[in-house]
């Protein structure tokens, strides 16, 4: 349900990775680990116990995942993106796997979930302190807002064409300058020559 919600309306390029990181663990990671299972061990207590430990190492990539939102969560002082129902029923789910995992003498389902209990109470203890300082991290854009930006851009993008076209003046202004200039020191020196040839005359 979260992919399907995910790919209708994430973007062009992470649709594109989302596809190839389920491609990449779901067909390329799952048969080598049942290939690499069944030819290097043959006995089936150590090949319970290999797959055990690398489910476990997926369960306890599952409950880190949150971590990035923590993080987010201490450094914009906001739990605006981190719902408490989410943590609560994280925590809840993680402390009913851990007790069939202790029941059922299960170490591969009992371990990740101390872990998963420990992030959902971090989680809801981070939501505790800082749920009195929700803020709008991302603040919502009227219509009003939006023709002031296009009305503000015109007005950047009039400045900048006048610059230019005063910049272009006056370098065309300083190119007809220096051609004068030129040209007077070009007559300059004709009548200096010509001035010359007469007093020799």
């Amino acid at each position: 349900m979260y992919l399907i919600v995910f790919m209708t309306y994430a973007t062009r390029e992470s649709k594109i990775f989302t596809t190839k990181l389920l491609v990449f663990f779901n067909v390329f990671i799952y048969g080598a680990i049942i290939v690499l299972t069944y030819q290097l061990t043959k006995n089936d207590e150590l090949r319970l116990k290999i797959v055990g430990w690398i489910c476990a190492v997926f369960s306890v990539s599952v409950f880190a995942a949150p971590l990035s939102i923590m993080r987010h969560v201490i450094k914009t002082k906001s739990v605006e993106f981190m719902p408490f129902p989410l943590s609560f029923f994280l925590t809840v789910c993680a402390v009913m796997w851990f007790f069939y995992g202790i029941l059922s003498k299960d170490m591969y389902i009992a371990t990740p979930n101390i872990l998963g209990f420990t992030f959902g109470i971090a989680q809801m203890i981070l939501y505790a302190i800082y749920r009195k300082r929700k803020q709008q991290v991302l603040p919502d854009i009227t219509l009003i807002d939006l023709k002031d930006i296009n009305i503000d851009m015109k007005a950047v993008v009039v400045e900048i064409i006048q610059e230019n076209a005063a910049d272009e003046k006056e370098n065309k202004q300083e190119e007809v300058d220096g051609v004068n200039e030129k040209k007077d020191g070009d007559n300059n020196q004709e009548i200096a020559i010509t001035t010359s040839n007469v007093r020799e005359n």
